[in-house]
């Protein structure tokens, strides 16, 4: 069989198996990896080039890793905060000591304990963005602290993909561990000057052509990792300093957007050829030490986030969310253990245990975080443990308001200017303390609680109430909002939020006067805009310098969007 046949049959079965996964609402990761599994030496035996698709692999980790660097911006990192950077450090520590003890008391040695326990420590930037994103959380106060702690994260892999070409050296002598320090200070300075002097002026040039920005980047992250390698360096620290030295060009939204499906393609080479080379001759050795790290990383996990969170005064139900999104292991995960197993530290063992671990815990991850709301109905009774009391809390005031708004972020600060604006008397509530202080501060009534919390939603005063909005796109939550407001009164105005038409569908049949949906009313805005000023570019210019104020106004109070 031809290379060529060989391939296309693999990229057909890698689709198939996409469309399962698909189809049971699973991170596509799994079925590349199930696609390994079927295309490889235990059933179909269909990889024969195997040099082809390693190659194919490292291309795919290199373009991964250098837009997990481009999206590292230095304002990002200062906006971590003390909450994500000790979630995530701590979250590391702690995986890592634990993962180490289990692995040793399986029987492995030190050596692979060591990577077991540290490449287990992080979680999947792309499949908690991707699943956070889906279920309308992104801008929620437990997703915007897993986006900081998994920068946090991508912080400390750095690191540790900067020290593997040591610990694979098998020279440790001090002069040598001194020169491969020396070697890395100096790329470091040397990229800093570059992305510093000579990145912001070509990045310019190439902008002008967006073919030759997208092969500039290309060029530019294989080049790097390649100099990288050259020096003594692993691809993937190469790659990710590249990103990063191009992560304050204005173009690099365009350039992630551009490179994206090419990530896409070549980093499912490195999945299959994972699934591929799994191992199951040894399955009594591996399944129970499979169990037991897919239990650590799927309990031991979360319990440690909300204890961390419990303690710096969060609420337990923001603590068990963000505490769900630390349940798998991650992308970078397998490809330390990958290194390892290159360079001759890790037996076949030992990938197809992570490669197994990989698969439990992403697959079971994706549940909890999906169905997060409903889990915490269930488990609420049992976490008063990780709450201190009155976290956060404010008093409930015994004024009665005309407006009650749900969310004074985004899309609630609308409102609240317009009810400002119109002398309403009115309150926010939001379960944000961030937003909850920024409010705090120009003088708006603000009460800080979890919308969620039925006992918090009966506490309420609904009477005087002449209208009710939420900004919560959670169908369930508006329910219990809207529900128990029209019990108190039943001629209040209740407004809702839904991303989805099934939920806007189902809460307009609960009795909502409007549902708001942004994806679609920006579109319906902007096609009124026409209808009334048509072609007048006057108008239109003025409209636009007004918007312009508007969006610097809400830039500077944190509204710019992921």
């Amino acid at each position: 069989m031809s290379h060529f046949v060989e391939f296309a049959i693999l990229i057909a079965v890698a689709a198939g198996v996409s469309v399962i996964m698909r189809l049971m609402r699973q991170p596509l990761i799994i079925g590349h990896i199930i696609t390994g599994l079927i295309v490889g030496p235990l059933f179909l035996q269909l990889i024969n080039s195997v040099d082809t698709l390693t190659l194919f692999s490292e291309i795919g980790i290199a373009i991964l890793l250098f837009l997990v660097g481009l999206h590292l911006h230095p304002k990002n990192i200062k906006q971590f905060g003390g909450i994500s950077v000790i979630t995530g450090v701590g979250q590391v520590i702690f995986t890592s000591v634990v993962g180490f003890g289990i692995s040793m008391l399986l029987g492995f040695d030190i050596l692979p304990s060591m990577y077991i326990g540290v490449a287990f420590a992080f979680s999947s930037t792309i499949i908690i963005l991707k699943l956070i994103s889906d279920k309308g959380d992104i801008d929620s106060l437990y997703g915007r602290i897993s986006v900081g702690f998994l920068l946090v994260q991508d912080l400390i892999a750095i690191l540790i993909l900067f020290l593997l070409p040591l610990v694979s050296s098998n020279d440790f002598s001090v002069g040598a561990v001194a020169w491969m320090f020396a070697k890395g200070t100096l790329l470091l300075i040397a990229m800093y000057v570059i992305s510093r002097k000579v990145i912001p002026t070509l990045g310019k040039f190439m902008a002008r052509s967006q073919e030759l920005l997208f092969l500039f980047t290309i060029a530019w992250g294989l080049g790097i990792s390649a100099i990288f390698y050259v020096m003594g360096f692993g691809i993937e620290s190469g790659a990710l300093i590249a990103g990063i030295s191009l992560a304050t060009l204005p173009s690099r939204n365009e350039v992630s957007s551009r490179l994206t499906p090419l990530r896409d393609f070549f980093i499912i080479m490195f999945f299959v050829l994972l699934g591929s080379q799994m191992d199951f001759t040894n399955i009594s050795f591996i399944l129970p030490a499979a169990i037991a790290l897919s239990a650590l990383i799927l309990i031991g996990n979360p319990l440690i986030l909300m204890t961390i969170m419990g303690m710096l005064g969060y609420k337990k139900k923001t603590s068990l969310q963000t505490g769900f999104t630390v349940a798998q292991i991650s992308e970078f995960s397998l490809i330390v253990i990958a290194l390892g197993f290159k360079v001759g530290h890790l037996d076949q063992n030992v990938v197809s245990l992570a490669t197994l671990v990989g698969l439990i815990t992403i697959f079971g991850s994706t549940y909890m975080i999906k169905y997060s709301d409903t889990i915490y109905r269930w488990l609420e009774p049992y976490l008063s443990i990780f709450e201190r009391k009155k976290a956060f809390e404010h008093d409930i005031p015994n004024k009665e308001y005309q407006a009650l708004i749900f969310g004074g972020n985004r899309v609630g600060y609308s409102f609240i200017e317009e009810f400002k604006r119109s002398n309403m008397d009115f309150i926010v509530i939001d379960h944000d303390p961030n937003v909850s202080e920024h409010l705090q501060g120009y003088g708006i009534d603000v009460l800080y609680g979890d919308a969620s919390d039925l006992t918090f939603l009966e506490s309420l005063s609904y009477e005087s109430a002449d209208i009710i909005v939420s900004t919560i796109p959670d169908a369930d939550i508006n329910s219990f909002i809207g529900g128990i407001a029209r019990a108190h009164n039943k001629d209040v105005v209740t407004i809702a939020t839904a991303n989805r038409v099934v939920d806007a569908e189902r809460l307009y049949g609960e009795g909502f006067e409007y549902i708001i949906m942004p994806h679609f009313l920006g579109s319906q805005h902007a096609a009124n805009i026409v209808r009334e000023i048509q072609f007048d570019k006057e108008r239109y210019h003025l409209m636009r310098d007004s918007h312009l104020e508007e969006l610097r106004t809400r830039r500077s109070i944190g509204h710019e969007h992921p």
